[in-house]
């Protein structure tokens, strides 16, 4: 079997419009994963945000993986072993935050607890909490309240003015941060060369694997340095179009079992999935 790591981006992928896992998909990881594919859940939200899908699909039981914060770490779901890591470096906190402020858009990070911001009741910052199920902390200075270690900030904002942002932000923060767009109304912001396919070529590494093991999935920016580093990229048929122009292969959209249908083919082997 050629894919021995299967990465799949959460929100427009594996999961559907209503942010579960549809009963095709999750049988298809399922065998998958029987057969010996070890399945990485890649996602920018939280590890918190992200553990609920790693238990519908019995990742502790199969040896699968939680990458979360679009890189920043990866835990090994069956002994709880943090196999990646990488700090928000504490000296960019209060000129991340400052910048937000500046461009009239909001800030968050995450505690142990769930989100933190200055904003609760901003109508991104909340959605950022419904996706991942976590309460809001709020805060009266976010660079202040941050005394602990985080992987990521999330800058959001309408997605009418966030392209403009991260063009500003690219340029402000050029070779010191990580930045990209995972919706059209969040900017993912890292540590230097932190995103999906570094910390994938870190776990392969441990795994002695090569990247012609990796088959991906994803629909969002990004997903981009994830797929074009794959051995296989998979695009959803609802994926930003410069997505499904850098995939090797456009499966169905999240809302009709694209995941399962590309696992059928490509790693079950099964004949006639598109």
């Amino acid at each position: 079997m050629q894919y021995k790591v299967l990465a799949l981006d959460l929100d427009g992928t594996l999961t559907n419009s209503r942010k579960v896992i549809t009963p095709r998909t999750q049988a298809a990881l399922r065998q998958a994963a029987a057969a010996g594919v070890r399945i990485v859940l890649a996602s920018g939200r939280p590890t918190v945000g992200i553990a609920p899908l790693a238990k519908a699909l019995a990742l502790q039981e199969s040896g699968g993986c939680i990458l979360s914060y679009n890189g920043g770490k990866i835990l090994d779901c069956t002994t709880g072993e943090v196999l990646v890591q990488h700090a928000f470096p504490p000296a960019l906190v209060g000129d991340v935050c400052a910048f937000a402020r500046q461009n009239g858009v909001a800030a968050l990070t995450y505690d142990s607890g769930g989100v933190v911001s200055e904003h609760p009741g901003d109508a991104y910052v909340q959605e950022e909490a419904r996706i991942n199920a976590i309460p809001i902390r709020q805060v009266a200075d976010l660079a202040k309240a941050v005394d602990f270690a985080v992987n990521k900030f999330l800058l959001v904002g309408d997605p009418a003015r966030m392209p403009h942002v991260e063009e500003r932000m690219q340029q402000q923060f050029a070779g010191k941060l990580s930045i990209y767009r995972s919706q059209p109304f969040f900017l993912e912001i890292m540590p230097l060369g932190v995103e999906k396919s570094a910390s994938l070529g870190l776990l392969l590494g441990r795994l002695g694997l090569t990247p012609a093991n990796l088959m991906a999935c994803g629909d969002g920016w990004n997903d981009l340095p994830m797929l074009r580093f794959a051995g296989l990229g998979v695009a959803m048929e609802n994926a930003v179009p410069e997505v499904k122009v850098a995939a090797d292969y456009v499966t169905a959209d999240n809302d009709h079992d694209g995941v399962g249908l590309a696992v059928e083919k490509f790693i079950l082997g099964k004949e006639g999935c598109v």
